[in-house]
């Protein structure tokens, strides 16, 4: 079969541009789609294989891409794909699923999430009155483009029972639920590595993602702490930062945040997540996970065997629930048993299968 992979856009790398490197392995000779393209920020991990991008792959956009959601939509219809290709596999949290096809083209779509900006853009806009207003034609407008491009695929896959739910509500579709992959020959436990005294939290220095969180509550128990990652949050975490036991680092290489996996006591993650990535591999390094109970974190930990919830999105309860978890033992082997439920293998022979469907189609 004549198979394209699809993205929305390609200046970051991480748990979405992980699954559309499972795809690019899946099918190495599929060409690569996407509105725009720094090969530099995804860290030359699909170098060769990107064949076509949209209007805005500019290095303006690559380097600010937030306000030009609004013409996204155009960009992607703009990606035409005519009769070329039996099958489109898209990777999409918006705009990837919003590709032209021959109508006789068979589009996969692996939904991380609907269009946040369409549907929950109260996260953004609610704090300004007067944002909230000028903004809510464009908003009325992605969500009625959002719906028509959700029920463009033929096959919808979501990436948790969490945003599944999601699909359901705003796309009136079903979608199966297959988790994004974790590379068990990377991220495992390390009996040669011993636990050192220190909390980490990985992942994109994003608003949304609460680092801030963490940060407040460290200074407050004095504990250890390592912050791995970059975004334009961190200048403002450091300043946050009082304790001298909290440290930064950059995104490090897959085997160098194994190391600190398995070194870590747990992964700290406050975060609403469409999944969870850096979660998952944690616990398949035998790490637990001190975790806000919304979002994908549900589907990744077990409360007492695998980590510990916190229920508010506040500092007071992050640091009883670092108490709690101080309090608490859990058992290595029942992690590792959990997380193979999120193994690459897992996730490419599905994938494969689903495409395979698509010749009986």
């Amino acid at each position: 079969m004549r198979i394209a992979l699809v993205h929305d856009y390609l200046n970051q790398y991480g748990g979405a541009e992980r699954v559309l490197e499972a795809f690019s392995e899946i099918f190495p000779e599929a060409p690569i789609y996407t509105l725009f393209y720094d090969k530099e920020r995804t860290k030359n991990k699909f170098d060769g294989k990107v064949k076509g991008t949209s209007f805005l792959d500019t290095r303006l956009v690559v380097r600010n891409h937030r306000p030009f959601i609004p013409v996204m939509p155009l960009a992607a219809a703009q990606i035409n794909l005519g009769h070329d290709y039996d099958v489109v596999l898209s990777s999409s949290a918006g705009y990837g699923k919003g590709i032209r096809y021959n109508g006789h083209t068979f589009h996969i779509n692996y939904c991380h999430t609907p269009l946040r900006y369409a549907w929950e853009h109260q996260k953004y806009f609610n704090w300004n009155p007067f944002l909230k207003f000028i903004t809510s034609p464009l908003f009325g407008y992605l969500r009625l483009w959002d719906r028509y491009a959700g029920k463009k695929p033929k096959i919808l896959l979501a990436n948790s029972k969490y945003i599944a739910g999601k699909v359901r509500q705003y796309y009136g579709r079903e979608a199966e639920v297959l988790y994004p992959p974790v590379d068990l020959k990377v991220f495992y436990k390390d009996k040669q590595l011993k636990k050192k005294g220190y909390f980490l939290a990985v992942g994109r220095l994003m608003p949304y993602k609460r680092f801030d969180l963490i940060i407040e509550a460290f200074n407050r128990l004095n504990l250890p702490l390592i912050v791995v990652g970059e975004g334009p949050e961190l200048e403002n975490l450091k300043r946050l930062a009082r304790s001298s036991k909290i440290s930064f680092l950059p995104f490090a290489p897959e085997s160098e945040l194994r190391v600190l996996y398995n070194e870590a006591e747990a992964l700290v993650f406050p975060q609403v997540e469409d999944f969870g990535l850096v979660a998952a591999e944690a616990q398949a390094c035998g790490t637990p996970i001190i975790a806000f109970s919304q979002g994908g974190a549900r589907e990744i930990v077990e409360e007492g065997v695998t980590g510990v919830f916190f229920h508010h999105q506040s500092v007071e309860d992050l640091v009883m629930g670092v108490k709690k978890f101080l309090l608490s033992s859990f058992d290595e082997k029942a992690m590792r048993e959990s997380a193979k439920r999120f193994s690459k293998a897992r996730f490419k022979n599905k994938i494969f299968k689903i495409v395979n469907s698509a010749r009986l189609a």
